[in-house]
């Protein structure tokens, strides 16, 4: 089979039978399975899509019993997917299934392993939606290292191996490229695609998710950086943080005595604060070092800590 595409749905019954109409005939030679994945919807979703012919059996889908999330939506969608290429869209008609077969083509013939569309003129509010996705999407090329345009853009294409490698959890469905590069897969492409404005119903998603996403992104960051070596995190900044305090403690016990000494008046340690302060950076220093050993000891004790991603083998 060619493709597999993946449809996260919640409470989208009214678009749904334009959306399948509307692949349907964008992908007529291609070979080709849709899944819907209900996401707990209230409305007539499931009930729509339980009406569909499927005279070729290219047709499957999932339902939650309750709303988990577009990530838990797109980990089962890509546990069932069959095609050789994965496309994942939004069921709200904004995206076009017509720039599907270039996005195919860009993996099949310039070989790359994900390609991203990138909404160059976006048909949604300015102030609410455009500057606030242009500023998380300048934070997240900055903190990935990956030049995209439009990271969390809903209408992308993947070779198989990509979604079978990674694991889509929590909220990180708005950083795949992210997590297809951590599992070795850094040929990224990126394709500007028409947007359409929303025709049914209402966004699903509130300005939240911009502080949301930020914090998934410094998670990620975290754990691509230190999550198989939390000492190198932990134990670096414990070490500073006691030679700090341990040196400030130090510096305030040899000034006292040099004065003593030399007849001058002084402060007795205990009645400066910066005593109390390298205090708090001794034992903060302490505590991080030993937070750093402790994760040390869950990474190596870890399932999957030599769940390595090979490409290939010879003999």
């Amino acid at each position: 089979m060619d493709l597999s595409i993946i449809i996260p749905l919640y409470n989208e019954a009214e678009s749904l039978p334009e959306l399948k109409a509307w692949i349907d005939r964008s992908l007529q030679d291609f070979s080709y399975e849709i899944i819907f994945v209900d996401d707990g919807s209230t409305d007539d979703s499931w009930k729509v899509i339980s009406s569909f012919p499927a005279p070729t059996g290219n047709l499957k889908g999932i339902r939650f019993r309750r709303n988990y999330g577009k990530s838990a939506a797109l980990y089962e969608g890509f546990a069932a997917a069959e095609g050789d290429i994965v496309v994942t869209m939004d069921a709200d008609l904004q995206d076009s299934p017509e720039e599907i077969p270039e996005m195919v083509r860009m993996i099949r013939e310039e070989g790359y392993d994900l390609v991203s569309g990138w909404k160059q003129h976006r048909k949604d509010n300015a102030l609410t939606k455009n500057l606030p996705s242009k500023l998380y999407n300048w934070t997240a090329r900055k903190v990935t290292g990956i030049k995209l345009h439009d990271m969390n853009c809903g209408i992308k294409a993947y070779r198989a191996d990509v979604v079978k490698n990674i694991e889509v959890y929590g909220e990180m469905h708005r950083y795949i490229p992210y997590l297809a590069k951590n599992a070795g897969f850094s040929k990224i492409g990126e394709k500007p695609v028409h947007h359409q404005k929303r025709k049914y119903g209402t966004s699903k998603f509130g300005m939240n998710r911009f502080m949301n996403g930020l914090l998934d992104l410094m998670s990620l960051w975290f754990l691509s950086r230190f999550g198989g070596k939390p000492m190198h995190f932990f134990g670096t900044s414990g070490i500073l943080m006691f030679l700090l305090g341990f040196v400030m403690t130090v510096w305030i016990i040899v000034e006292k005595l040099v004065h003593q000494a030399s007849g001058l008046k002084f402060r007795p340690v205990t009645d400066q604060p910066l005593f109390y302060l390298a205090l708090v950076a001794v034992v903060l220093g302490v505590m991080l070092f030993l937070a750093g050993f402790l994760g040390e000891m869950i990474s190596r004790s870890a399932e999957g800590r030599n769940n390595y991603q090979i490409k290939e083998r010879i003999g």
